[in-house]
């Protein structure tokens, strides 16, 4: 990956281009963005641009060569001194004490077929983890002070790239503060998160936070994910507005089947549609990306979304993604979110 190949942040690839000229790379350095931004890629570039042994260009605009050896193994993800670590959990095929490395052929198809882009329930699904959440887990800390204790084999830099760093168990991550604070030499950490502010302290104080914004692409304002929420949100809602409880049962049986990362992501894709609201109705204003059905749905939903509601639907869900993280009984909780967004719509409503 070259920096040539992401569009936008041109700023961002700028300031770490010149971190490289001047010699002036810090050691771990995490890399902080929605799931559409382009963090992953960018850090893909960053690491191909520092061992990079033919760089091209004039000052302001120089990249990595994209032929040299070393470039040619990045951008197939098989540079013997680029290393990752990502979220893992026991699978049919790896039954105990998962590790990332039993995972790499798939982790390498995952990232190039998805350009750097797909998120972790698309993660999930690759590896079939099924309702488990993934965790880097003690023994994945471990084979990162093993591997980095090596030389490196052919670069200046050893690259250890750790994915969803808010995934570390917190009973491993004090193995790794060590290594952050005093790396061997030529080491880059780069950290990637969705979520800084769930990253333990200790890990957030030995970094260099850069902050990677999401990217827009002109007429494409949503993820693939908030296509497929769509319609089942839509559903959800005007059952709700109903007070059709049969209904409501059924959805909340249905949703149990997915798992908790697919469950979590539709309750963010639910706090996108109330927010889309607010701003329809506060700043007369249509978001970016909306178009079609969703659109008209969102013009038809954003009056009932008054100022009152907008802090309780937003209480709501934020609430039932903590108790979706924290393994809640799911169509359980799903059954009483939606009682109480039936109750939000009918103050006085009562179940026959």
């Amino acid at each position: 990956m070259r920096f040539s190949e992401i569009t936008g942040n041109e700023d961002i690839k700028r300031k770490l281009i010149q971190t490289v000229l001047d010699q002036r790379v810090s050691h771990a350095q995490l890399f902080f963005g929605p799931e559409n931004s382009r963090k992953f890629a960018l850090a893909i570039a960053y690491a191909q641009f520092i061992n990079c042994t033919n760089k091209q260009g004039v000052a302001g605009n120089i990249d990595s060569c994209g032929v040299c050896p070393s470039c040619v193994k990045y951008q197939k993800l098989i540079h013997p001194d680029l290393h990752f670590i990502y979220p893992v959990a026991t699978t049919k095929r790896v039954t105990k004490k998962p590790q990332s490395k039993h995972f790499i052929e798939d982790w390498r198809k995952f990232l190039l077929e998805n350009n750097f882009q797909s998120g972790l329930q698309g993660w999930y699904e690759t590896i079939g983890i099924e309702n488990k959440q993934g965790i880097i887990n003690a023994e994945d800390c471990n084979e990162i002070i093993t591997t980095l204790s090596y030389k490196s084999y052919e670069s200046d830099y050893k690259v250890m790239i750790i994915w969803m760093v808010e995934k570390l168990f917190y009973s491993a991550a004090p193995k790794l503060l060590k290594i952050l604070e005093e790396p061997p030499e030529k080491t880059l950490f780069i950290l990637l998160s969705e979520e800084p502010d769930q990253i333990i302290k200790t890990i957030l104080s030995r970094t260099l936070m850069v902050k990677i914004p999401k990217s827009v692409i002109p007429g494409y304002g949503k993820t693939e994910e908030d296509s497929i929420h769509f319609e089942p949100f839509r559903h959800w809602m005007r059952s709700c507005y109903a007070g059709k409880i049969p209904e409501l049962i059924g959805f909340a049986s249905e949703i149990t089947k997915a798992g908790r990362e697919k469950q979590k992501s539709f309750l963010i894709y639910a706090l996108k549609v109330v927010g889309y609201c607010a701003t329809m109705n506060y700043r007369q204003l249509v978001p970016d990306g909306l178009e079609g059905e969703e659109l008209k749905f969102i013009r038809d939903f954003s009056p009932f979304i008054t100022s009152d509601k907008l802090i309780e639907f937003n209480t709501l869900l934020n609430d039932a993604i903590f108790h979706v993280e924290r393994n809640a009984h799911t169509s359980t909780l799903f059954l009483d979110l939606s009682l109480k967004i039936v109750r939000q719509f009918k103050p006085n409503f009562i179940p026959l």
